[in-house]
């Protein structure tokens, strides 16, 4: 090769390696500049078809008889060793011991982490990635496994489609505090800014999970942030899980996700992307129609409606029944007295008529 061509492919490589950072050096946000409405534009999956989350329309959904109780692994054996807490400018993250796994799908799936996403407490109401029938609950909780079976790691597994599944929980909040959700919230303080980390005491991961893990949603998916792999498979409990108004309130006004050394600080709010097209895609359910009834917000609504308007006219027809009973009730009682006045009248007329006579 000679000089001229070895110079135009060191020119070639310069602008392989220097045109655009790699996305891992890529900072993006919620909002802003690289703010989800701009996440494809740098992560091209961000704009494939099958991203997650999703709203959960039931009226849309397929029942299939085969899904079955998904079957934590390990969750309740913490073992001694300590958790570790990761304020990661975006969540805060839990990582998992790697004895912990998911049963119940068609592979087995070891546990990595767990991470949350909530709102601000603002008039948009939100928190949720996951919405049902276009509603959102306050916060959701994520535990993130990859497929064990198939792959060596998160990192060989994450970019295959079978690679991860996902168990999303999602939290509405209640008047009495859930005790679990404390063993993380107790410590949020320690990691307040971006890339702080603490240990934690372990704890019983199942106790953060619903009581029934028999009814659920299923679909495929996404990672819901950058580089949103489309190698999820969803699992989205039926059943809410409930923590107080306060603990609430703490997870949505106790972090940042500036650093330390920043002197803007940025509080960790509104962590949450929002729904996405299902397109090709189907929700399957784990449970029938006839064993458990919802409804959207507008059947809701109609029900609600056609209540009061029952209840309306049941009213108004009482009201005139019972009028109309009053109103006759005088009307016999004067019928009775002009009956009662001509009988009177009429015994002395027959008392003064005489006698017939006898015949002599």
């Amino acid at each position: 090769m000679d000089s001229v061509g070895l110079f135009i492919l060191l020119i070639l490589m310069f602008f392989q390696f220097t045109a655009a950072p790699a996305a891992e050096e890529i900072t993006w946000t919620y909002t802003g500049l690289v703010g989800q409405s701009e996440w494809s534009a740098y992560f091209p999956e961000c704009g494939g078809t099958s991203q997650s989350p999703v709203d959960v329309a039931t009226t849309q959904t397929k029942y299939d008889p085969g899904l079955t109780a998904v079957t934590p692994l390990g969750y309740s054996q913490h073992g001694n060793k300590p958790f570790t807490l990761y304020n990661n400018g975006h969540t805060v993250v839990i990582e998992l011991p790697e004895w912990m796994g998911l049963g119940g799908l068609p592979w087995l799936f070891t546990a990595v982490q767990m991470h949350l996403h909530w709102g601000s407490g603002g008039p948009s109401h939100g928190g949720s990635e996951h919405t049902v029938n276009g509603l959102s609950a306050d916060a959701e909780l994520h535990v993130v496994h990859y497929n064990s079976e198939l792959y060596p790691n998160l990192s060989a597994a994450m970019t295959q489609r079978d690679g991860l599944a996902v168990l999303g929980i999602l939290i509405v909040t209640g008047e009495e505090t859930n005790q679990a959700f404390n063993s993380i919230l107790n410590y949020l303080s320690r990691i307040r800014h971006a890339d702080q980390k603490v240990f934690i005491p372990a704890f019983d991961v199942q106790s953060l999970l619903p009581k029934d893990l028999g009814r659920y949603y299923r679909y495929n998916g996404s990672l819901t942030t950058p580089p949103c792999y489309q190698s999820v498979i969803w699992t989205l409990f039926h059943e809410r899980v409930q923590i107080s108004k306060a603990q609430l309130l703490k997870l949505e006004t106790i972090l940042y996700s500036s650093k330390a050394e920043e002197a803007d600080r940025m509080l960790l709010q509104d962590n949450y992307r929002t729904t996405q097209p299902l397109n090709h895609r189907v929700v399957f359910t784990s449970f029938s129609a006839e064993s458990w009834k919802e409804f959207s917000s507008g059947e809701v609504t109609a029900i609600v409606i056609g209540v009061m308007c029952g209840c309306v006219g049941l009213a108004v027809v009482i009201r005139f029944i019972v009028k109309t009973i009053r109103t006759k009730e005088p009307e016999k009682g004067q019928e009775k007295k002009q009956d009662m006045a001509l009988n009177s009248t009429s015994e002395p007329e027959k008392k003064e008529e005489p006698s017939p006579q006898t015949e002599p």
